[in-house]
């Protein structure tokens, strides 16, 4: 079973909560959820564009949307918020703008606020964005995912497992190789397993990351 679901979604309402928290009658549920899908594009899209790591990472670990009728309240977790702060302090005011624009919410109000993440290598999303950054250099796939792991071990995890997918190192025949350390149970509802699913585009094709992190328990 947990090989055939996805582990947040597996876990909802036990150590998973909802990303995005808002109601809405059925005829208009598909409208919310194509506006929630703009505001994300549009937050990556200005990251990527205008505040962009030099190791290619982004920094974004997820995005949190709370709606109420005359107010977007949007909470952006990342592992390096001062690129965003502290360079231009009118980024935030920004951002914010650009995503106002974007959804053309006249009567609502919209705000923006940053969290830092603590331990921004024990979230599996800044991960993968790590591992694509090393996959686009030529880095070898073993190398990377070994470095990986040893950033989540600094981050005081309980266990990792890291898959990649695809044409591998340039090969003809596209294959999928792992790599899991510590304990990784899929299986266990009560164990808060962290997951995320990247793709990066290589001069080789399309591989696809997943990522499991075992963070605790309950």
């Amino acid at each position: 079973m947990g090989q055939k679901i996805n582990p947040l979604g597996f876990r909802l309402g036990t150590t998973q909560s909802h990303h995005s928290i808002w109601f809405a009658q059925r005829k208009k549920y598909s409208e919310g959820l194509e506006e929630d899908k703009k505001i994300r594009d549009c937050i990556q899209n200005y990251v990527k564009k205008n505040i962009r790591i030099s190791s290619g990472m982004e920094g974004i670990a997820r995005i949190e949307i709370k709606k109420r009728i005359d107010l977007i309240q949007i909470i952006i977790y990342m592992g390096f918020p001062q690129l965003l702060i502290e360079d231009q302090p009118r980024r935030v005011e920004d951002l914010r703008m650009n995503v106002q624009k974007e959804l053309n919410c006249v009567n609502r109000k919209l705000n923006i606020a940053i969290t830092r993440i603590s331990n921004p290598y024990g979230h599996p999303t800044i991960l993968a964005e790590f591992i694509a950054g090393q996959l686009k250099s030529r880095v070898s796939f073993r190398k990377a995912m070994k470095k990986a792991i040893e950033l989540t071990e600094q981050a005081n995890t309980k266990g990792i497992q890291v898959q990649i997918a695809g044409r591998i190192d340039g090969k003809e025949i596209a294959r999928v190789e792992w790599i899991r350390e510590g304990r990784v149970p899929l299986q266990t509802i009560e164990a808060k397993i962290d997951y995320c699913s990247y793709t990066v585009r290589t001069i080789y094709g399309v591989l696809g990351i997943k990522i499991w992190i075992f963070v605790d328990e309950e």
